[in-house]
Order: C-alpha cells, then sequence, then structure tokens
C-alpha cells in the first residue's frame, strides 16, 4: 500500500522546521505503511558535502566484535575519503550503524560513493550539498527520535511510510532512494513497475549501481541518467511516463524543485494543496492537514500528469 508525502516552501528559501513537519505528514499515514519509515530532507545549500552512509542494517545480529567491525570499517570509509583529497569536517553516528559526514572535496561525487561502497557492509544513502536521506525501520516518530529530525530546518522535503511486499524489511529496501550518482536528487513511489528487469539492466550496463532489489530505486536512477545528458527535471519526468510501465505515482526532489509524476491509468492516490506560501502532496489529505492549520482545499492531479514546483 504505501504512502508518500512532499512539502515546499515557496518563501524564497525561507527556512522552516521541515524535519518537524515532514515527521506529522507521514505519522499521520501509519496504517499504510508500518514496516519502515523515510525522508529525503533539504537544508540550506553549502559549500561542504553531506553524506549518510550505514555500515549494518538495524535488524542485522549482534555478535561479540560487532562494534569493533563497524569502528573498523567506520575508519576505513574517512582513510578513502582522506585519498580521494576530501578534507573531513565532522563525522557523527547517529546511530549503531548509520553515520553523517561532512567534508570538504572539489571532484566527481561518483567517485566518493564508489569508493566509500567497496567498504564491506558500506551503503550510501546520500550524497549532496543539500540532501540528506534518513530511513530506517519503525514509523515516523521512532525514526525522528532517533535521529532528531524535529530540530532540522530547511526548505522542503519527501517522505515514504513502507509496506514491505516485493522485497526484505530492512533500510536498503526502505525510500527515499538517492538518484545515484547525481548530486541532491531523490525519489519516493507508490506503485509497481512492470518493466523493472528492462531499465535495471539497461541502466547497469550504463554504469549505474543499485543498492536493493525494490523498483523505486530504478526510477531515482532513471531520472539521474536523464538529468546527466541534459533533461530538466520536468522533462525527465515527462520521458518516465513514456518508458517506465507500470502503475505508479512518484515524487521527485531537487535542491530547489519538487514535481510529481503519476501513470495514464492514476490508480496510486495524490492529493495537492497549493498555497502562494507552501505547497504540499500526499497519499492522503490527513497527512496535509497534519501541517497545515486551516481550513483548505485540495484536489488530485490527473492521469498521466507531471507537475514541478521551485521553492
Amino acid at each position: 500500500m504505501c504512502g508518500i508525502a512532499g512539502v515546499i516552501y515557496r518563501n524564497d528559501g525561507g527556512a522552516h522546521a521541515v524535519g518537524r513537519d515532514m515527521t506529522r505528514m507521514l505519522q499521520s499515514m501509519k496504517h499504510r505503511g508500518p514496516d519502515s519509515t523515510g525522508y529525503a530532507l533539504y537544508g540550506p545549500p553549502q559549500e561542504l558535502v553531506v553524506m549518510r552512509y550505514k555500515l549494518a542494517d538495524a535488524n542485522d545480529p549482534r555478535d561479540f566484535d560487532f562494534e569493533q567491525r563497524l569502528e573498523h570499517h567506520k575508519g576505513e570509509v574517512e582513510t578513502r575519503l582522506r585519498l580521494l583529497g576530501a578534507t573531513i569536517h565532522n563525522v557523527e553516528r547517529e546511530t549503531g550503524y548509520a553515520y553523517r559526514v561532512t567534508f570538504d572535496y572539489g571532484g566527481e561525487l561518483k567517485k566518493v560513493a564508489d569508493v566509500v561502497e567497496d567498504v564491506p557492509h558500506a551503503e550510501v544513502l546520500s550524497l549532496g550539498h543539500s540532501l540528506e536521506i534518513v530511513k530506517d525501520l519503525g514509523d515516523a516518530e521512532q525514526v525522528a527520535r532517533q535521529y532528531h529530525l524535529d530540530d532540522f530546518v530547511g526548505t522542503h522535503a519527501i517522505g515514504h511510510v513502507r509496506m514491505a511486499t516485493e522485497s526484505d524489511v530492512d533500510i536498503s529496501g526502505a525510500h527515499p532512494y538517492w538518484a545515484y550518482p547525481f548530486s541532491d536528487v531523490a525519489v519516493v513511489h507508490n506503485g509497481q513497475l512492470t518493466n523493472y528487469f528492462h531499465w535495471k539492466h539497461r541502466l547497469e550496463r550504463s554504469g549505474h549501481r543499485f543498492q536493493s532489489e525494490c523498483d523505486s530505486e530504478v526510477i531515482a536512477v532513471y531520472i539521474a541518467q536523464k538529468m546527466s545528458e541534459g533533461s530538466t527535471l520536468e522533462e525527465a519526468m515527462r520521458e518516465s511516463l513514456e518508458e517506465l510501465d507500470g502503475v505508479f505515482t512518484y515524487i521527485c526532489v531537487t535542491d530547489d524543485a519538487l514535481g510529481m509524476a503519476k501513470d495514464a491509468m492514476a490508480a496510486k492516490p495524490l492529493v495537492l494543496y497549493e498555497a502562494d506560501d507552501i505547497v504540499a502532496l500526499a497519499s492522503e489529505e490527513i497527512a496535509i492537514r497534519a501541517i497545515v492549520d486551516h481550513e483548505i482545499d485540495t484536489w488530485d492531479p490527473y492521469e498521466g500528469e507531471v507537475m514541478v514546483w521551485k521553492r
């Protein structure tokens, strides 16, 4: 079933408590996906690169040398970053297995992801100058509390509550997905792609990697590929409706924009609210009402529709 949500503030990039707002939206749809919750949060753009990665999963068995192995692999990640020429500013251990690193780096971000993921069990969740992806098992309030997301200030965000149907209940199968290797692009998705394997193999032949068996990751990497070829976000999303088969609704975000796309059958729900200062959209209206404190009028985008908003 799953539930997706997005919000973008339109007052010239002013900062808002976007972590708190997205938590409220996602918690109101907890019934749509009890297995995991994920956020793609956009803080103010900065010169430093922000990387979130994990070295284990929330439900991995703990053995007697678990902590030692994680500390060893963490050190290996930092060594590899320095060998690339990065200057590390800060390393935070967010949970027993998830980390946030900020560093100076002037090279290609794909190289960063590739060398980090050569470390055993390492998975880069997001990489960029404003995007931070946080996802874990549990509902929105549990994840927000674990990662202190109520304190996250930013300009826009998307989120997802997941009911695992075709892949494992783990962090790798949770949304959002970073659009590797494209900086600051992420996707959440509700539905199913029927030509998933065709596009996965095609994108792998183009040099992309996949960290999960989830078809939603294909959408993220597809968008990244199109944008790397010169397409705008809106153009890439419109092309996706022609080339990706299935029943789906998805939301895609970049460092300064949020867009939605609905396939030609429009079987997966999405409700939209638009005002001068905010655009909010979600699988259910209750999620929008969780952050808007006055009476609102909402509407459903049409089938085969793509819409993009900029902050």
